[in-house]
């Protein structure tokens, strides 16, 4: 069966102006979202997932642009959205996002209720007693409990759990068709953090959306995604389903994020770690971003950028180990644990 694409972002270019200097954050960055999957965008800090998800809402901080690429969506090309009436029409409406720190996204001198019923007032045109009973309808469907008296309380009374299910709620409450989570549970305990993945999934089901999340954990990648993008250095360096990208990671930087997952870890012994920094963005990129901190790169690693390669039709990769000239190189021991369902 054919899926249906949403939204198809091609080549996007995305720099950011300071003190004068270029920063190339998103370097030629390609991603089709499909009707009704899940899909997980990880890397470490600074890979530039947030900053790549924020361009698919006109989000971006005042001091970055799109200089290049398209992003289509419903027949459009958003990315050459230039006001905030545009975005309008999609943010809320059409694309959502849930912030990774609830205490920020939330007015701290604004009911909750209100904020809720705020977003439905913007974005559906619904005013009122209306609004507000949606408001409190939207609160229970996140799963908190005597809805219509919570909703007159303010954000310091509530605990960063319940904070995160108002901030769904509201993200939610205009039933988009993409909802995109910015580490939606980074600081939640481990108990916390299955019911709000939970509570995205039951809500992905009932209003039929499509969900993005953008996370380094990749704990919470194998419980929720279909599909996962690896990005690097303003790049997606390799996509592909869930199991592929866990039990046959092609690319050397997805060699070293999975070999750090601690439940690959032996007693005793210490967790690998990725050596080095990532690239300043700020300087041009030679060849493989990557290079510098992958100890078995090959010489061209550091001349030329590498094409991507399919592996199979739903897994491609962005690196020169898949050449047919290059040398074949192992996979990590410890990875052939995860291959082995150890």
């Amino acid at each position: 069966m054919e899926r249906k694409v949403l939204l198809s972002a091609k080549d996007i270019e995305i720099q950011f102006s300071l003190r004068g200097k270029i920063l190339k954050a998103i370097r030629k960055c390609s991603l089709d979202v499909y009707e009704g999957e899940t899909i997980a965008i990880v890397g470490e800090s600074g890979s530039g997932k947030s900053v790549f998800t924020k361009s698919f809402l006109g989000m971006l901080d005042a001091n970055g642009s799109i200089t290049g690429g398209s992003i289509m969506y419903n027949g459009e090309d958003i990315s050459k959205y230039t006001t905030e009436k545009q975005w309008m029409e999609i943010r809320g409406k059409k694309i959502s996002m849930v912030m990774q720190d609830p205490m920020t996204s939330l007015n701290p001198l604004k009911k909750i209720g209100k904020q809720i019923q705020e977003s439905i007032e913007l974005n559906q045109g619904i005013k009122g007693a209306e609004a507000k009973a949606m408001a409190i309808e939207m609160l229970k469907k996140v799963g908190i409990p005597d809805a219509e008296r919570r909703a007159e309380q303010y954000p310091h009374e509530f605990s960063g759990g319940m904070r995160q299910r108002v901030v769904i709620a509201i993200a939610t409450a205009c039933h988009p068709e993409i909802l995109i989570c910015d580490e939606p549970t980074t600081a939640l305990d481990v108990t916390i953090q299955a019911q709000i993945l939970e509570l995205i999934r039951d809500l992905q089901k009932e209003l039929g959306m499509t969900v993005i999340y953008i996370t380094h954990d990749l704990g919470v990648v194998a419980n929720v995604a279909d599909r996962v993008a690896v990005m690097y250095a303003g790049q997606i360096v390799e996509h592909g389903m869930v199991d592929e990208i866990f039990y046959d990671p092609r690319h050397p930087y997805s060699w070293a994020l999975l070999s750090s997952l601690p439940q690959l870890g032996v007693k005793g012994e210490e967790l690998p770690t990725i050596e080095g920094t990532p690239p300043n963005l700020f300087n041009e990129v030679k060849g493989d971003a990557f290079a510098p901190r992958n100890k078995k790169a090959l010489a061209i690693d550091f001349e030329e950028e590498p094409p991507y390669f399919e592996v199979t039709p739903t897994h491609v990769v962005k690196s020169w180990y898949l050449d047919p000239r290059a040398p074949k190189l192992e996979k990590p021991e410890i990875l052939k644990r995860l291959s082995n369902g150890q």
